[in-house]
């Protein structure tokens, strides 16, 4: 199982980080952060399949691909934003992070207005 290696690598980078943590604080926060973005990097090799059976899925059911493309997009700003939060708050600074949060939803809200109109105007035909 993928998760496995994923734990495996994560298991082992924590223990580096254990290791050098006390004597050299700065290697020990160079290695969460490589740490965390080699597991990113293999996660996202795995959302191809994903893709794939979304689109599969829209063009089945007669789906704009336009709003399965923003949705994507609304998934992967707010995975990267709570990525680089979270990097953030290992390095310590959690207001960084907290405004990466903060940017993260304002992205997510604006590419959100088109699909809104989308379900407003649908109201509005059904009314």
């Amino acid at each position: 199982m993928m998760i496995l290696k994923v734990i495996s690598f994560a298991l082992v980078a924590l223990f580096l980080y254990l290791l050098f943590k006390d004597k050299r604080g700065d290697l020990a926060a160079l290695i969460l952060l490589a740490a965390g973005v080699v597991i990113f990097i293999y996660c996202i090799s795995q959302v191809s399949e994903v893709v794939n059976f979304l689109k599969n899925i829209a063009d089945r059911a007669g789906i704009d691909t336009v709003y399965i493309q923003i949705v994507l997009k609304i998934l992967a700003i707010a995975y990267l934003a709570s990525f680089a939060s979270e990097i953030c708050k290992d390095a310590g600074a959690g207001s960084l992070a907290s405004k990466v949060e903060f940017s993260g939803k304002m992205f997510i809200l604006v590419l959100a207005i088109p699909i809104l109109m989308a379900v407003l105007d649908s109201i509005l035909q059904i009314l």
